[in-house]
């Protein structure tokens, strides 16, 4: 009878002590939390559910420090009792500690909300509660079968081999995971772009196994955080950083389009505003040249090919360039040009080389697209044609007008 009556007044009072400390603690740290020189962090860790964790431990360590006082209660049975109530106080600590990283995560969270360059420390928080939940079970189970944590220590270590095989996957992204983080390669909202995994898109999570990936059709795309470091993926953070996002991008010139212009048309072109001062130097130093050239070799100066001309495609590239120069929309002290590139089956491509003065994708591509409307409704105005190939109305015409001129033979 007086054991029974002792149990359960020890047990009274390990409830009516958590009540009171779990007062106490919020009540205390209510006014730490309103205080005005109290930090982030500080607030963060006096949360009310880590306090609640905190008052927790309270039962659990009055029973396994009271149970010896306990009248008449035969000691096998005090010895369970308080073995059981240490691996409770063990198990409320372990769940206090997560809390408190909980906490930390939180804040981490909201300051990357607040600040795009703050880095995620989602998978050491990961990591952290794994290595807890790790320790708190091995001295649990130690505790209840009244053996020293060593020796379950010294078992888990014949089996290491089987431990780096179950958690391969977790060693190898945590791994990767600080090289990401130490080398600042990745961080929550940057733009990653991994063609083998198809990705593209916002990064929205990293934790400490897996990176999700939010493409910009809105589906999710999670990577092992290992394949980050054993595959390559694009970054775009550097484009966001910059504020200029680069047009590259080429135009087809039709071949046989290309040819000399003659001096009505240099006198046509001449009214466009923005080439005129290069066809009055230009015609300049041609007519020097041409001039020169007569005197020295008269005899060969009926010849076309002895002499420089203007082309209709050397003076579109020049008024392209000029034309990108002009634009407001496009950066100037980063890469600005238009280059023939290499003639192929497909025409002669004229690639624009640019940044815009914005990262938006919406204005980007608005950008771009009245850049290329100009150039490309500009191009008879030069005598040139955008290559295409033919189509099935094209192939009808062709064969209605070799039916007439047959006809009409």
């Amino acid at each position: 009878m007086q054991t029974a009556a002792g149990l359960a007044a020890l047990v009274a009072l390990a409830y009516v002590l958590r009540a009171i400390v779990r007062f106490g603690l919020l009540k205390a740290a209510s006014r730490l939390r309103n205080a005005p020189n109290a930090t982030n962090w500080l607030r963060a860790l006096l949360d009310d559910r880590v306090l609640t964790k905190a008052a927790q431990v309270v039962p659990s360590l009055v029973i396994q420090t009271g149970i010896v006082v306990v009248p008449h209660l035969p000691l096998m049975v005090s010895t369970v009792v308080r073995n059981v109530a240490i691996a409770v106080t063990v198990l409320q600590v372990a769940r206090l500690l997560m809390a408190v990283l909980d906490g930390v995560l939180q804040r981490n969270e909201d300051r990357l909300q607040a600040d795009q360059s703050t880095r995620s420390i989602k998978s050491y928080v990961q990591l952290g509660k794994l290595l807890i939940t790790l320790v708190a079970g091995i001295v649990m189970v130690a505790v209840l079968i009244d053996r020293s944590p060593l020796i379950l220590l010294s078992g888990l270590g014949a089996m290491s081999a089987v431990l780096m095989l179950v958690f391969k996957d977790t060693i190898l992204s945590f791994t990767a995971g600080v090289q990401l983080s130490g080398n600042d390669m990745l961080r929550v909202g940057d733009w990653l772009q991994m063609d083998q995994v198809g990705a593209d898109g916002a990064v929205v999570d990293m934790a400490l196994n897996t990176v999700k990936i939010r493409n910009w059709d809105n589906t999710i795309t999670t990577i092992p955080t290992w394949r980050l470091m054993s595959d390559s993926f694009k970054n775009w953070r550097g484009m966001s950083e910059s504020g200029g996002r680069r047009i590259k991008r080429s135009l087809r010139i039709d071949t046989e389009s290309i040819r000399f212009l003659s001096e009505a048309e240099i006198g046509e072109l001449g009214r466009i505003q923005l080439l005129a001062p290069y066809l009055h130097s230009k015609m300049a130093e041609i007519t020097a040249y041409n001039y020169d050239f007569s005197t020295q070799a008269p005899d060969m100066a009926d010849e076309v090919v002895n002499l420089r001309q203007l082309t209709n495609i050397g003076t579109y590239r020049a008024y392209v360039n000029l034309y990108l120069r002009a634009h407001p929309k496009l950066r100037k002290d980063m890469t600005l040009m238009a280059r023939m590139m290499e003639a192929t089956a497909e025409g002669t491509p004229l690639e624009v080389y640019a940044f815009t003065d914005t990262t938006a994708w919406q204005e980007y591509e608005a950008i771009q697209g009245d850049i290329f409307d100009h150039l490309m409704a500009i191009l008879p105005e030069f005598g040139l044609r955008a290559f295409q190939y033919p189509s099935g109305s094209d192939v009808k015409i062709a064969l209605r007008q070799n039916e007439v001129r047959a006809l009409d033979s």
